[in-house]
């Protein structure tokens, strides 16, 4: 009788096992990418563009934030001085999306976010539409077609520009403006801290009570006193959209020392807490650079790398039936409608990867299948 209830429990324990295993061996992004249509999204000729966020507006449209700059500019380092944030609109939130307005252009130099605004997040409270972005400015002449020579990572505009990133808001009661622009930053930088130097890419989620947890990329000043660390991923809360910011903890979530290095997070809610998909910087979580993790929370606070990491990969499946591995594939950003991710939005490149070698970038999107 020992012997029957002994081989019972350990066939109902492999079971368990098994249905474990099962449950962790796909994600809820991996498991259920459909084919990115070839027409959708958004690409703007004569421009970089990069970086999308989404939201479904009251008029039944979908409304697309992204990044663009002068193509006159190299990709990279251009967005720290150049780049602007425009609003683009589709029926469908495939797309494609078409070009509208300027949601935040340059003012001047005295302001915090006078010369570069980028990396946008849109989310909406209320009556009241929010985009989180990325800011910068610098006391120098403009970058044009006849000083561009002169313009490169080591120069006097990249220097400062990439010094004085900040992270602040602005405010509309409509996705199509006008925006109201703070003239201080909602989240600066702090002596001693992984975020000393800059602070950068905000993802915020906005709780039910108006509450704020913002997903932030810091860098710290190395022991020199003069240059930058690697990037680090925190976290600030907030009683609401208009601060004041706290963040928590004085360690990053993710770290080269802690978890690994990645950049880009993207957090969003549902009845099971919170996630975040992100780009693996270094390959150290998924095990191949450049690719996407996924992470969850309880609270937005404390995090945990999802058993089975890997969220999506640079090989992407075009509904022309081409499979192709394109060059960068980051800036992640999920729809989510009724409580479900519908949509997974990326900033893209052509080539054969890396900043100096592609051609054109756009904003692209995969559809995300349900179970």
């Amino acid at each position: 009788m020992k012997a029957k209830n002994l081989g019972l429990s350990i066939l109902m324990a492999s079971c368990l096992s098994i249905s474990i295993s099962l449950c962790q061996g796909q994600n809820m992004i991996s498991s259920h990418l459909d084919a990115a249509p070839v027409q959708g999204g958004l690409e703007m000729e004569d421009y970089w563009v990069w970086g999308s966020a989404v939201i479904k507006g009251d008029d039944d449209q979908y409304h697309m934030y992204a990044s663009r700059w002068p193509k006159y500019l190299p990709f990279h380092p251009g967005w720290m001085i150049a780049s602007e944030i425009v609003h683009a609109v589709s029926d469908r939130p495939e797309g494609p999306y078409e070009f509208k307005d300027v949601a935040l252009g340059a003012r001047g130099p005295q302001y915090w976010d006078g010369r570069s605004c980028h990396n946008p997040k849109i989310v909406k409270y209320k009556d009241t539409y929010i985009l989180y972005y990325m800011g910068s400015t610098h006391p120098f002449e403009e970058v044009t077609t006849d000083n561009v020579d002169k313009f490169d990572l080591s120069s006097k505009w990249c220097i400062t520009g990439r010094w004085r990133k900040r992270i602040g808001i602005a405010t509309s009661k409509s996705p199509y403006g006008p925006w109201k622009r703070r003239d201080a930053t909602i989240l600066d930088v702090a002596p001693d801290t992984f975020y000393s130097f800059l602070t950068s890419n905000p993802s915020p989620l906005i709780k039910e009570d108006g509450s704020v947890v913002l997903l932030f990329k810091g860098r710290g000043y190395r022991e020199d006193g003069i240059t930058h660390g690697d990037m680090s991923i925190g976290v600030a809360t907030a009683p609401s959209f208009d601060g004041p910011y706290t963040v928590q903890g004085d360690k990053p979530l993710f770290s080269v020392d802690h978890l690994g290095e990645i950049e880009d997070p993207h957090i969003w809610g549902d009845e099971d807490g919170y996630h975040m998909v992100a780009k693996d910087q270094r390959g150290g979580i998924t095990g191949h650079q450049g690719d996407g993790l996924i992470a969850h929370s309880e609270d937005g606070i404390h995090w945990e790398v999802d058993p089975d990491p890997k969220a999506y990969t640079k090989t992407v499946v075009w509904d022309n039936g081409k499979t192709i591995k394109q060059g960068q594939l980051e800036r992640p950003f999920v729809l989510v409608e009724e409580g479900q991710p519908t949509h997974i939005f990326f900033a893209t490149m052509d080539g054969p990867g890396g900043f100096s070698n592609g051609t054109k970038t756009w904003n692209m999107v995969i559809p995300i299948t349900k179970d």
